[in-house]
C-alpha cells in the first residue's frame, strides 16, 4: 500500500494517522489487541474472550478540507475506500464536546478494507482558515475518537452479557455509552480502558436498551440513600429476622421491628432493588446472599460497618468539599478532633469502631499460610487493634508467642479477642510513634500506615526498624492503588482519617528510606494485599 502521495484534501499528518491505523489492522490479531488494551486479562481469559468476538476494525478521525473528493484522495494514497456516509454518532459527540464551534458541519465515515479487516475513517471537513482548525488541533492531540472495535460473534444475550462483565471486572474497562446504529443494524457498546483508550463491542441487530447516562448518573448521585437504607436495615435487625424466619411479610416484620407497616414496606421494596432482599408474589420477603452479611453473630458480619458508615463517617462525608479544598480531614473539622480520640472518649462509638474493624478481618484469613513461620519464635503486632491478625497467626502456629502494642483503650477489646491466648500473648500499652517492642522475629503492621501521612509513616517504620534485628521480617497489610476498592478507601481516608491509600511502589520507597527491603507482595481478600519486607 502506497500512502506517500499527498493531495490537497488530506494533510500529511492525517495520512500518517491513517497509515498507522492500517499498519495496526494488518499487524495485530484479536488476542494481541486485547492484550494491548486490557493487560489485566490473563492469557486464558483472552483466549476465552476471543472465542466469542473478533478484532474488526480500527478507527481514526481526520480533517480534510472537504468531503468532496475524499474517496479520490484516498484512492490516490493507494487505498480502496467504500462510499462516504454520514456519521451521526461521531458528529453528536463532537457537538457535545465543542458546542457551537462544530455548528452544522457534517461528519463523514468511510470504510477502507485492509487485510480482511477495516480501517474506519471519520472525516470532519475543516476548510482553510476555519474556526474548526482549533477543533482539529485538539482532536489530533487528544485522539478522542480513535478506537479499536470487536464484533461479537455469539448470538443472544447471555454470552454478550458475560463478555461485558469479564471485560469490566477483570479487564478494568469502563462502560462509556453506546446505542443502536440503524445504518449498519448493529448495537455498539463503548468502553474506555484504564489508560484512557477507547474500544467498542459491536453486536448484531438491536439489542436490549442500554442504560440511560442521565439515569445512571442519578443512581450514582443517590448512593447516599442506599447507605442509609442499609444502615436502617441493620439497625432494625431485618437480616436477623429474615434469617430466622425466611419468609415474612411486611406487616409481620413491622410488628417484630416496631415500625410502621407502610413505611417499612417502602423500605423493603427499595432494599429489594439493591439486591439485599427478594419479594414473592405472596408478599413475603427473603434474604439474599448480598444481604446475609448484615446478620449479627456471624464471624465476618458487616452489621457494625453498616452502622459506622451510615453513622459518624456518613455525617463527616458531608465535609468532603472541605477536605478536597484544604487537604485536611473533614472529620476533625466537623467534630473538633481526630476520630481516634473522639471515639475513645465515647465508649459506644469506640466499641462500634473496634467491632467494625473486626468485621473486615476476613482479609487476614490466608496470612498464616502465606508466610513461613517455621523459624520464628516471637511475632510483634504493632497497632493491631483487637488483635484479629495476631490471633490468627498464633492459633495457626502453636510454637509462636505474640506481643500486641496498642493504645490502652484498644487493649480491652484485644484481651477479649485473644482470651484463649493469654499465656502466649503479651499486651503492651503504648504509642508506636514513640517506641516499638524489641525482640521479635516478625513484625506486623496491619491497616496502620494508611491512617497517616508519609512523614508519620516514616516515623512508624523507623521505630519498627530500631526494634528489629537485621534479617527480621515486616509484614504490612494494606489496600493498594490502583483499584476501585482502594480508590474508594483512599477518599475515605482523606475525609475521615487524614491518611491515604498508596501504590505498592510508594510503600516500597517508604520502606527503602527506613532501612527495609521489599521482597514480595501477595493479594488478600477484600481488596487487600500483603507486603513482605526484610530489615536490611
Amino acid at each position: 500500500m502506497n500512502l506517500s502521495v499527498v493531495q490537497a484534501c488530506l494533510t500529511e499528518t492525517d495520512l500518517v494517522r491513517i497509515r498507522r491505523a492500517a499498519d495496526h489492522v494488518r499487524g495485530h490479531d484479536t488476542d494481541q489487541v486485547l492484550a494491548e488494551l486490557l493487560p489485566g486479562l490473563t492469557a486464558d481469559e483472552r483466549t476465552d474472550v476471543a472465542r466469542h468476538l473478533g478484532y474488526d476494525h480500527t478507527a481514526v478521525l481526520v480533517f480534510p478540507a472537504s468531503l468532496d473528493g475524499l474517496r479520490d484522495e484516498l484512492r490516490s494514497a493507494g487505498l480502496d475506500p467504500g462510499p462516504v456516509t454520514p456519521s451521526v454518532v461521531v458528529r453528536g459527540r463532537l457537538a457535545r464536546r465543542y458546542g457551537a464551534a462544530v455548528g452544522d458541519s457534517p461528519v463523514g465515515i468511510v470504510h477502507v478494507p485492509v487485510a480482511g479487516r477495516t480501517v474506519e475513517i471519520f472525516a470532519l471537513p475543516v476548510p482553510p482558515g476555519s474556526p474548526l482548525e482549533a477543533v482539529a488541533a485538539d482532536e489530533r492531540a487528544a485522539d478522542h475518537e480513535s478506537h479499536h472495535a470487536f464484533v461479537v460473534t455469539a448470538p443472544g444475550r447471555v454470552i454478550p452479557a458475560g463478555l461485558r462483565t469479564l471485560l469490566t471486572e477483570r479487564g478494568g474497562a469502563v462502560p462509556d455509552g453506546g446505542g443502536y446504529n440503524n445504518h449498519e443494524n448493529v448495537t455498539v457498546l463503548y468502553f474506555r480502558t484504564t489508560a484512557h483508550r477507547r474500544f467498542e463491542l459491536r453486536l448484531p441487530g438491536r439489542q436490549e436498551p442500554l442504560p440511560d447516562p442521565t439515569l445512571a448518573l442519578l443512581g450514582v448521585m443517590t448512593g447516599a440513600w442506599a447507605t442509609q437504607a442499609v444502615r436502617t436495615m441493620a439497625e432494625l435487625g431485618i437480616a436477623d429476622h429474615l434469617a430466622d424466619h425466611p419468609a415474612l411479610d411486611a406487616t409481620t416484620l413491622a410488628t417484630r421491628t416496631g415500625t410502621d407497616p407502610d413505611a417499612l414496606r417502602r423500605l423493603l421494596r427499595y432494599l429489594a432493588t439493591l439486591g439485599l432482599l427478594t419479594s414473592s408474589r405472596d408478599g413475603t420477603y427473603h434474604l439474599t446472599a448480598l444481604g446475609e452479611p448484615l446478620c449479627t453473630g456471624t464471624e465476618h458480619s458487616l452489621h457494625p460497618l453498616a452502622l459506622l458508615y451510615g453513622g459518624p463517617f456518613y455525617d463527616s462525608f458531608a465535609g468532603l468539599p472541605y477536605a478536597v479544598s484544604t487537604g485536611q480531614e473533614a472529620f476533625a473539622h466537623r467534630y473538633g478532633e481526630h476520630h481516634f480520640p473522639y471515639f475513645a472518649a465515647r465508649p459506644e462509638l469506640s466499641d462500634l469502631f473496634h467491632r467494625s474493624m473486626a468485621a473486615s478481618a476476613e482479609m487476614f484469613t490466608p496470612v498464616p499460610d502465606l508466610v513461613d513461620f517455621s523459624g520464628v519464635r516471637r511475632v510483634v503486632d504493632v497497632g493491631g487493634g483487637n488483635g484479629a491478625l495476631l490471633g490468627r497467626v498464633l492459633r495457626a502456629h502453636a510454637h509462636l508467642d505474640g506481643v500486641l502494642l496498642e493504645r490502652p483503650e484498644a487493649l480491652a477489646a484485644a484481651r477479649s479477642e485473644l482470651s484463649d491466648l493469654t499465656g502466649r500473648c503479651t499486651f503492651t500499652a503504648g504509642d508506636f510513634t514513640d517506641a516499638v517492642p524489641s525482640g521479635g522475629d516478625v513484625y506486623l503492621l496491619s491497616r496502620v500506615l494508611h491512617d497517616w501521612d508519609d512523614e508519620r509513616c516514616l516515623t512508624i517504620l523507623r521505630r519498627c526498624a530500631e526494634a528489629m534485628p537485621q534479617g527480621s521480617r515486616l509484614l504490612i497489610v494494606e489496600r493498594l492503588l490502583p483499584g476501585d476498592t482502594a480508590a474508594a478507601w483512599d477518599l475515605h481516608m482523606l475525609c475521615n482519617v487524614g491518611g491515604r491509600e498508596r501504590e505498592e511502589a510508594h510503600y516500597g520507597r517508604l520502606l527503602e528510606e527506613t532501612g527495609f527491603r521489599q521482597v514480595a507482595c501477595q493479594e488478600l481478600p477484600l481488596g487487600a494485599s500483603l507486603l513482605h519486607a526484610v530489615r536490611g
